[in-house]
């Protein structure tokens, strides 16, 4: 997860240098094995490099082909030898073990801006193009890697760190009201284009940004999720063949390393991803560094992750390093947590020393992540089928349930069948009382809460709920939770099954049998996993760790917690209700966004008088 940064003047003035090098220090964190800089008149770009694949042993950014167009670039691409094989098809040879940013140089000197096209992974970059005067810049298909830029009126700056922009004099702390209410209301920003400042934008994922002189910013999106509907293959195997091969590839393309840490949970998708990357590090080379990580409740809820997670690891002869949760506090330490936005996450400690111990070992972090979204069970396929009594494809699905995994599917199948008959809908707090009424008449917060409450749009023929959960704002928060940008850690999570072709791959499948239960999980967990693990249910826990730790003594505290000044025009802090007695873990959550939002906003008076300082000197 590199460092990245540049200055375009639109004027053509030349770039102050000293800026640029203060801007490629405060992304030092991100890059500690090499930093480098390229000016020519008015352009300026930067990077700090964070080596996690072979082919970056040798890489040295920004970087160039001709001295002509200039890269820099946090980038680690999928599907290399297609690509390499594409490139040779059009005259371009490139060698094997070349870096990946000298990969997107070699695709865009041949195909121009329809390289994205044929671009697979993660990535944010950006592109001067010194003939054409023209910055071309792209963030990758899910938006895994940030990408944040600020058009000053003078300047364009861009970076991968939302930080590193604002430590530029010319972009001011000035707050983005609907993003902050969206969070208060959602937990995040629901424009994926803005930030929380009103002078930093962020580049949605699936886009790309061009600048010309004289011209304005222009984005552009150059990938949708997949609308094929579903694939038919002859036989059931025929299936899972094709996922394990997917899946296979998409865990191979991330373990270009030979240090790899996994976050190991009780579940399914993490322990099959597991078990993939030991056996192709394997049959790699028999001395391989694969280590598990699970954070575990052993007294506060009643939680069986160690026992499972424990249960797995052992089964993969693989070492597992188990951090107990109980004793941490809500917002213990979250003064030193600094949040590039807010973040609702009382639990942020827990969360920061889980991430330290990982990093303290490994770069590369594997994770799970996903399984949820591209296997969501398609309730309105289901409910479609037995509304339009097309008994013959709604049998068939539940016989190969029945068959691959020993019952009716009680996720999806009674789900549709009650929403067929009773028309049932799922509840949600109420809008928030605790709101500034002037704010929130000043945004039109109750006509945002009713719009964006109501269900979204479902476009797919097939897995519409599964494409609703890949559009939401929250995962692209997930992922910058995970960046450097938020962790201050040099350390990259990669998530196999988010990898693009395999998640257009499950959008076909026939949701009954294989998106029920994650029976195509299941299916290629046998004979890898132990028994207990690759049939045991999907299970929620047992309480909730934020109602047990609220209604701890020393939580007590919430319920008089001193607002700072700023707080008060966004919230009423005399309508936050108490939180130590709550037993409703939704009203929990809402009625704890406030108290998020103050230590964002204290963190953030700090971070400003810091700011102030430096500039003055």
């Amino acid at each position: 997860m590199s460092g990245m940064v540049g200055l375009v003047n639109q004027d053509g003035q030349p770039v102050d240098r000293l800026l640029l090098g203060r801007l490629m220090e405060s992304l030092a964190f991100r890059g500690p094995d090499d930093q480098g800089g390229w000016v020519e008149g008015g352009v300026g770009l930067g990077h700090t490099m964070l080596r996690t694949t072979f082919e970056s042993e040798g890489e040295g950014q920004p970087c160039s082909l001709d001295d002509r167009v200039w890269i820099t670039a946090d980038v680690r691409l999928d599907g290399r030898a297609e690509l390499i094989k594409e490139l040779a098809a059009r005259g371009c040879a490139v060698l094997d073990n070349v870096p990946d940013v000298k990969l997107i140089l070699h695709a865009y000197q041949v195909w121009g801006d329809d390289c994205l096209r044929r671009l697979l992974g993660d990535f944010a970059f950006a592109i001067w193009d010194g003939p054409r005067r023209r910055l071309f810049a792209a963030r990758d298909h899910l938006g895994v890697k940030p990408f944040y830029y600020a058009d000053t009126g003078r300047s364009l700056i861009f970076s991968n760190t939302l930080d590193c922009i604002r430590h530029h004099p010319d972009v001011s702390d000035r707050l983005n009201d609907l993003a902050i209410a969206d969070f208060l209301l959602f937990d995040c920003n629901q424009d994926p284009a803005t930030t929380s400042f009103a002078d930093i934008r962020r580049l949605p994922g699936a886009h790309s940004l061009t600048w010309q002189p004289g011209g304005p910013v222009q984005l552009r999106r150059y990938w949708n999720l997949p609308q094929e509907g579903i694939v038919r293959y002859p036989r059931p195997r025929d299936y899972v063949e094709r996922f394990q091969e997917l899946l296979r590839q998409a865990v191979s393309d991330r373990l270009r390393t030979d240090r790899v840490g996994v976050l190991l949970s009780g579940g399914l998708d993490s322990p099959l991803i597991t078990a993939i990357a030991r056996d192709l590090l394997g049959a790699r080379s028999p001395r391989f560094d694969l280590r598990c990580y699970t954070g575990v409740y052993d007294r506060l809820i009643p939680d069986e992750e160690r026992y499972y997670a424990g249960a797995a690891a052992r089964h993969l002869q693989l070492p597992v390093d188990f951090l107990p949760l109980d004793d941490y506090g809500l917002y213990e330490r979250q003064s030193e947590l600094r949040w590039p936005e807010p973040c609702h996450d009382p639990q942020g400690a827990a969360g920061a020393d889980f991430i330290n111990r990982v990093a303290s070992r490994s770069r590369v972090i594997l994770t799970g992540d996903g399984g949820d979204e591209i296997l969501y069970p398609s309730k309105s396929y289901i409910y479609k089928l037995a509304k339009s009594l097309q008994l013959g494809p709604l049998l068939t699905g539940v016989g190969r349930c029945l068959l691959l995994y020993g019952h009716v599917p009680h996720v999806g199948f009674k789900t549709a069948l009650g929403r067929w008959r009773h028309g049932r809908r799922q509840s949600r707090p109420g809008f928030p009382e605790w709101l500034n009424p002037g704010f929130a008449a000043r945004v039109n917060l109750r006509d945002r809460w009713e719009e964006l409450g109501r269900a979204p749009a479902l476009e797919h023929p097939v897995r519409p709920e599964a494409c609703a959960f890949l559009a939401n704002p929250l995962l692209q928060v997930s992922f910058e939770a995970y960046d450097p940008g938020t962790t201050g850690l040099p350390v990259e999570f990669r998530l196999p099954l988010l990898d693009v072709r395999l998640l257009s791959y499950a959008l076909s499948l026939p949701p009954l049998p294989w998106c029920v239960d994650k029976i195509m999980l299941r299916e290629l967990a046998r004979g890898r996993l132990p028994e207990a693990i690759r049939r045991r249910p999907k299970t929620p826990l047992a309480d909730y760790p934020e109602l047990a730790l609220a209604r701890r003594p020393g939580s007590r505290w919430l319920d008089d917690f001193e607002p700072c000044e700023q707080l008060a025009s966004y919230v009423r802090r005399q309508a936050v209700p108490p939180v130590s007695a709550e037993t409703d873990r939704e009203r929990l959550w809402m009625n704890l966004r406030p108290v998020s939002l103050n230590y964002w906003l204290q963190n953030l008076n700090a971070d400003y008088a810091d700011k102030f300082s430096s500039n003055l000197n």
